[in-house]
């Protein structure tokens, strides 16, 4: 057994405690199907949001996980319920007045309001396919349109109409009694309107695989179960897609966990054996509201790709996924930082800190070096000073300090440049707000503008830190009242980098000016 093996199978890291209970399944004889399979979930009733993409890159971390961990192949499918009747109209649409007309009708039936696929349904599915392939994602899709249509369902739901009414029974306990009148686990696909239609069954003729039930107008009609004519309440559906598919793993955000065992006994009266669930907390938007696909709240997917690299976006998925976090803009330069400080660390950690890292996660074990010489923090910093437009003119700054660094050299810099320039004119320019320096912090500023005007040590970050301490250090207790006073008068901001390596990097000259035009009240009237 290789040592990272045998490190992984005692690593904390939560996809090996994961990994670890798939394999569990298969401790005493390999799985029939001759593959484990994870599966991910994806209703596309609206734009995908990056939920969705957690969900598949956390499955993707357990797949590696167990794949260092057992030589048993993997799947990972990533199923998209296309099917559901469209229950309203998502308001984030070009001209949403035109989809009203289509309520109830599967996602796949609705036409695409933006024009540019054969369904809505095709057209959401697309959006999520295009970032999973972007992001590199090794995964098969399957719509559950075609999964039933296609007849890969058929066994299932004739094994469903068998046990209609132990399903059923399962069903109706979890009902309020109103609903429990009229529900049936099968939804009728309307042969003329294509509507999915919530009615109750006459009856549920399991021998010649029909369901029987009345039409709106009163009218009874009989539909083959098979072939796309008829569909399963989500409920259900779960359960028996679970046992179609015999599937060993499942994710699922926490308002799923009440439903859990519904899903559990469905898939087990159908024949087979549940797989591995881990329940995480929801995505918080802004003002701590679950993120939703319909109203289309908190961040998307291609909103955090405008600001910061999709690694980073993977580093944010995989830290507690237990917990709830608020997923918004200001997450995002922390995310970038602390990923690069993770990639540095793992260079010199052994196989159980390397197992413990979040980027061997993130890579698969294959991680890069990071090539970022100066933190993205400091990035956002340079920008709003130099008030830049353009990545040129970071790239100006960050060459004096690091001469051998070029565009080409360092793509994820030059990236990470392109995307701070953004980030700093989107969300920090218009929240600039500089104050003029009290009594105490003026005598500070000037005490430390004149040492400045003398150094000789040159683009020393550390030296350059030691000397803006204890300028401080004289006067402020605590003494975070000093670097807070350097941020908000100097900055326009609350927080800000180590001041010694903003410096370093903005240049000592520059930051004589900047105290000289904060001291002459200049930027607070710019």
């Amino acid at each position: 057994m290789s040592q990272m093996r045998e490190a992984a199978l005692t690593s904390k890291a939560w996809p090996f405690e994961e990994a670890r209970r798939v394999l569990k399944r298969y401790a005493n004889k390999a799985p029939e199907k001759g593959h484990v399979l994870f599966e991910t979930g994806y209703g596309p009733s609206g734009l995908p949001h990056i939920g969705t993409f957690g969900e598949v890159a956390r499955t993707t971390m357990i797949r590696r996980a167990f794949e260092l961990i057992s030589d048993i192949p993997t799947r990972l499918v990533c199923f998209s319920d296309d099917l559901d009747g469209m229950r309203k109209v998502p308001s984030n649409v070009p001209d949403p007045e035109a989809l009203a007309e289509h309520l109830q009708r599967p996602l796949t039936s609705v036409p695409d309001p933006f024009g540019t696929h054969d369904s809505f349904g095709a057209h959401n599915n697309a959006m999520l396919r295009r970032f999973l392939d972007t992001f590199g994602f090794e995964y098969e899709f399957i719509s559950a349109t075609e999964f039933y249509g296609s007849g890969k369902f058929d066994e299932v739901l004739l094994r469903a109409a068998e046990k209609y009414d132990e399903i059923m029974e399962v069903m109706l306990k979890s009902l309020r009694e109103e609903r429990r009148q009229t529900y049936s686990i099968f939804l009728p696909i309307h042969p003329e309107t294509g509507r999915v239609m919530y009615v109750p069954m006459k009856a549920v003729n399991a021998k010649e695989g029909t369901i029987t039930f009345d039409d709106e107008d009163g009218t009874e009609m009989t539909l083959p179960l098979t072939g796309g004519n008829v569909k399963l309440q989500w409920k259900p559906d779960f359960g028996a897609r679970w046992a179609a598919l015999d599937v060993d793993f499942e994710m699922y955000g926490k308002d799923h966990s009440t439903n859990t065992p519904i899903y559990d006994k469905i898939c087990r009266i159908l024949g087979n054996r549940p797989p591995e669930h881990f329940t995480y907390e929801l995505f918080l938007d802004q003002d701590g509201h679950k993120i939703s696909k319909s109203s289309g709240n908190g961040l998307t997917i291609d909103e955090w790709l405008t600001y910061a690299s999709a690694e980073s976006l993977s580093y944010f998925m995989y830290l507690k996924p237990k917990t709830a976090k608020r997923m918004y803009f200001d997450v995002i330069p922390k995310a970038v930082d602390e990923y690069h400080q993770q990639l540095r660390a793992f260079e010199t950690q052994d196989d159980k800190g390397k197992l413990n890292n979040p980027v061997w996660h993130i890579h698969g074990g294959d991680v890069p070096k990071s090539d970022m010489i100066v933190p993205y923090s400091m990035l956002l910093n340079l920008a709003s000073v130099s008030s830049a437009e353009e990545k040129s003119q970071l790239w100006g700054f960050i060459q004096r300090y690091a001469p051998d660094a070029t565009p080409e050299g360092n793509p994820g810099m030059d990236a990470a440049a392109e995307h701070a320039v953004r980030y700093y004119n989107d969300f920090v320019k218009p929240t600039k707000v500089f104050r003029e320096p009290s009594d105490l912090e003026r005598e500070a500023l000037e005490d430390l503008r004149d040492q400045l005007k003398t150094w000789d040590g040159g683009l020393d970050a550390e030296a350059l830190q030691t000397m803006v301490f204890a300028v401080g250090k004289e006067r402020f207790d605590p003494l975070r009242d000093w670097f807070t006073a350097l941020y908000e008068v100097l900055l326009g901001a609350s927080q800000g980098p180590r001041f010694g390596g903003f410096i370093a990097l903005y240049g000592v000259d520059e930051t004589v000016a900047l105290i000289d035009d904060a001291l002459a009240g200049k930027l607070t009237t710019a």
